[in-house]
């Protein structure tokens, strides 16, 4: 007998994680898997096959032997996520579009963000910034994420390669690769990252998850966190937590390659280089050669009442 014959299961693995492809697999370990049938015989037990459907949408057919050693393996689970983590989204190039003439300071955003990646209430990806021109000009609310730059000067600065650029424009870190040095933080003009000082608000529930760097959960403390455009998310066909959260449509998202971004309330897709040409669009910072892919809509025609209150806010800020 020869040795290929020896080991089926073997080569059933191997060509379950090489051919049926990785999003069918990413799906099978987020606890995705839609189980579409399932034929079972008692007498042949050692090869009963599942379907699953893939991220793509896909029909495929595997043993269900070879899912259950992946499941006993948190070792083979975190190689896999790393690579797929770093991989990305093929043939994608990711952006936001924020609106700030729409934002009331709900902070929806920065809840679903907190939520979705496990933050303590005083940690954020996200934050919303109260903004004025003048001590006469209205005041106006600004969310600031990590802006998911073209030209990362923290990726430059990482001396372990734990943050990284996808070549669908998402960065992201890895806490599993993170020394805790900071040098990122220091380098990123925008403000974008925080430091886990102390054990992670789950961190018990969490201590049996592998880590997955596109959720960057369970986090861990002495490394460094940031906005992951949802990542995870993306995978799975869906907007990311702060988008879909917002109630008030300041959030666009979507993939600069088809020119399409979707508003994350009204459910309405616009082209992505006309909305920004039609709006006066603009992105922050320009003159230090980032290329940020989030982008802005100034606040012209906001809505809101000018209050009494902001105006003595402005006034003492700025006259002191």
């Amino acid at each position: 007998m020869s040795e290929q014959s020896k080991k089926p299961n073997d080569k059933s693995r191997r060509d379950f994680l090489q051919n049926i492809g990785m999003a069918g697999v990413g799906t099978l370990l987020g606890g995705a898997a839609v189980w579409a049938g399932f034929n079972y015989d008692s007498k042949k037990t050692a090869k009963q096959r599942i379907k699953v459907l893939t991220a793509e949408n896909k029909l495929v057919e595997i043993e269900k032997d070879a899912i259950l050693d992946i499941e006993k393996s948190p070792a083979q689970q975190l190689t896999y996520l790393q690579q797929r983590g770093r991989d990305g989204l093929e043939g994608k190039r990711f952006v936001m579009v924020i609106d700030l003439s729409k934002c009331q300071n709900a902070r929806k955003c920065m809840q679903a963000c907190q939520e979705a990646h496990h933050l303590r209430p005083e940690q954020h990806h996200i934050n919303v910034l109260k903004m004025q021109e003048t001590a006469t000009t209205q005041p106006y609310y600004m969310p600031k994420p990590c802006q998911h730059c073209d030209n990362p000067p923290c990726t430059a600065v990482c001396p372990v390669d734990a943050t990284f650029k996808r070549q669908d424009g998402i960065v992201l870190i890895d806490n599993e690769r993170c020394i805790g040095c900071r040098f990122c933080m220091a380098a990123c003009p925008y403000s974008a990252r925080l430091f886990h000082w102390q054990e992670p608000l789950f961190s018990e529930q969490d201590k049996d998850l592998v880590y997955d760097v596109e959720q960057n959960v369970p986090q861990r403390r002495g490394t460094i966190s940031k906005c992951l455009f949802s990542a995870d998310k993306l995978r799975e066909g869906k907007q990311p937590s702060c988008v879909s959260a917002c109630p008030n449509g300041v959030y666009y998202f979507g993939d600069e390659n088809e020119d399409v971004v979707t508003n994350g309330t009204t459910k309405e897709s616009f082209r992505f280089r006309k909305l920004l040409a039609d709006n006066g669009g603009y992105t922050l910072m320009p003159e230090l050669g980032t290329k940020p892919r989030v982008y802005y809509l100034p606040p012209k025609g906001k809505t809101s009442p000018f209050q009494e209150k902001d105006k003595e806010e402005a006034a003492e800020h700025f006259h002191g």
